[in-house]
């Protein structure tokens, strides 16, 4: 596997963290694009966004979907997600923010194994903080969106959200072998073998 260049991009206010992910230096995998700011990140880093593919479908990890497609990336999410990450249940109007139209162009499914400029990232359905949630394997790391957090998991009083399936998406990242460091949507990062020992609501 080729090495991959992660650079983590914090948001200007509320937002999710975005991962811009590259194996050529050249050509990107954006995670979670949260603000049109994304679009010139990259570019500062010499980076071309190809791919954009997101942990789930709120406001606050989609806002910049909209500017990187007009500058030519293709959108991703798992299938049952495409609904609300195209819907008006994004909650951006909750919070009184605004995102730009966009459109889905590919979906995917548990277990599926993404090639993406490069990039191998393999797809894990972890519902529970929205319905259509998802966490991304690539080499030695798991994006896990707002499924799990350093010291936290995402909360489930949101549309599409249930305690249940979120209770057994972290069971089953804590099942999963060995150690990854884990790049959460929010906060710092940590590993798996740090949130094992800690006590979680579940």
């Amino acid at each position: 596997m080729m090495d991959i260049q992660i650079y983590k991009i914090y948001p200007h206010g509320f937002a999710a963290n975005c991962y811009l992910l590259t194996a050529d230096g050249k050509n990107a995998v954006a995670i979670d694009p949260a603000q049109p700011l994304i679009l010139d990140e990259a570019k500062s880093r010499g980076l071309n966004v190809t791919f954009a593919i997101l942990t789930h479908g709120h406001f606050d990890h989609i806002g910049g979907c909209a500017a990187l497609q007009r500058a030519g990336a293709k959108i991703g999410c798992l299938d049952i997600e495409k609904p609300l990450a195209t819907g008006n249940n994004n909650m951006a109007a909750a919070f009184g923010e605004y995102v730009a139209p966009f459109n889905i162009d590919f979906t995917y499914r548990d277990g599926d194994e993404l090639d993406l400029s490069g990039i191998k990232l393999k797809v894990l359905a972890t519902s529970g903080h929205t319905a259509g949630g998802a966490c991304y394997l690539c080499g030695e790391h798991l994006f896990t969106g707002d499924t799990l957090f350093c010291g936290d998991v995402g909360r489930t009083d949101l549309p599409t959200g249930s305690g249940a399936q979120l209770a057994r998406s972290i069971k089953r990242l804590f099942a999963l072998e060995g150690d990854y460091k884990i790049m959460a949507g929010h906060g710092e990062d940590t590993t798996l073998s740090a949130e094992r020992g800690k006590k979680t609501p579940f």
